[in-house]
């Protein structure tokens, strides 16, 4: 692959990682599944974790989207 073209949208981690916490965000706004069944700590730690997951793949990215 040409490194100077980068990769499909399609191959991102990064990407498909943050649809995925998009997705789950709004299924809570609209149904508000989760906040009803966990502890707020869990809650909370789950926002933590989905923040440092994002941050963690955005280090590792080496490529660059086409």
């Amino acid at each position: 692959m040409d490194r100077r073209r980068g990769k499909s949208i399609w191959k991102s981690k990064t990407l498909w990682f943050n649809l995925l916490c998009a997705t789950v965000a709004a299924a809570e706004g609209a149904f508000g599944v989760f906040q009803s069944v966990l502890a707020g700590n869990v809650y909370a730690a789950l926002a933590v974790i989905l923040a440092v997951g994002n941050a963690v793949l955005r280090v590792i990215t080496t490529e660059r989207l086409s």
